[in-house]
């Protein structure tokens, strides 16, 4: 009986684990207030509206091209994408003033829908996939509504961000409540075009034997043994603390059973086993 136990919590060991553990690189909420609000850049399909003061034959709708280019009065085919929307609107400005059409020209440029771009939400929602930008500075908080939410019963309260950021790899692990939760909503980051969201389940470890109530548990940051157990009701009179076993998957894949005190902090898919006492 007590080998068919231990088989038993060996699976559970090799199935809540994942194979190999991934860095990850954790943005102070500090730092990611100062960079909710990039300005969006314009890409292929985006529909902008240019607006020219006084000079109604100059303001129009246009959509940028699979090469980033619309065609403009005066100017002919010029080039938007990449440009950000201020960038766009100084870039027109300059054309109209280098052309002697206007002499002091005041351009407005509005992004009426982002089309050529998309963000991918996985993990654990109710509708993951792929769902396009429809505006620039579109948020956290917004896709993660287009993707139904997250699910309930996952305990989420991670998402990974992963995309790049004038040219470079950007990663951010962002803190479910920090979204929502508060006025400043630190964590509602602007997205970009391209971006990756994972919302990731919340950890677990396993508690078995002699407790009150067994089974899975969900492992709050810090954990230790301690509050493992009496998240788990505390031992039955037939338990002892001499008994008490966690096994874990280590780093090789090998499953180590162990004997720690009570303040040693527990990981994700631990299986914490007590034994009966002898006597």
């Amino acid at each position: 009986m007590f080998r068919s136990l231990i088989a038993l919590l060996s699976a559970l060991l090799l199935s809540a684990l994942p194979a190999v553990a991934q860095p990850t690189i954790t943005i102070p909420a500090s730092d990611l207030a100062a960079s909710t609000a990039p300005e969006y850049r314009l890409g292929p399909g985006d529909s902008i509206r240019v607006q020219v003061y006084q000079s109604p034959d100059l303001s129009l709708e246009l959509r940028l091209s699979d090469a980033g280019m619309v065609s403009y009065p005066l100017l002919g085919a010029i080039r938007l994408g990449s440009l950000t929307v201020s960038e766009a609107e100084q870039f027109i400005a300059e054309g109209l003033k280098r052309g002697e059409y206007i002499k002091n020209p005041q351009v407005t440029v509005l992004l009426m829908q982002a089309r050529g771009s998309q963000v991918s939400v996985l993990g654990q929602v109710a509708k993951p996939g792929r769902y396009p930008l429809e505006q620039g500075g579109t948020r956290l908080s917004e896709l993660l509504a287009q993707a139904g939410g997250v699910l309930p019963t996952s305990g989420a309260d991670r998402i990974v961000v992963v995309g790049t950021r004038a040219g470079k790899p950007f990663r951010a692990e962002v803190d479910l409540p920090s979204v929502f939760d508060t006025a400043e909503r630190p964590g509602d980051l602007v997205l970009h075009g391209y971006d990756t969201l994972w919302v990731e389940r919340a950890p677990l470890f396993y508690i078995y034997g002699e407790v009150q109530r067994p089974g899975q548990l969900r492992l709050e940051r810090g954990m230790t043994l301690l509050q493992g157990l009496a998240a788990g009701g505390g031992l039955t009179l037939r338990g002892t603390e001499k008994g008490i076993r966690i096994h874990r998957r280590g780093p090789d894949g090998a499953i180590q059973i162990l004997q720690p005190d009570m303040a040693a902090a527990l990981r994700d898919g631990d299986v914490i086993y007590v034994r009966e006492s002898l006597f």
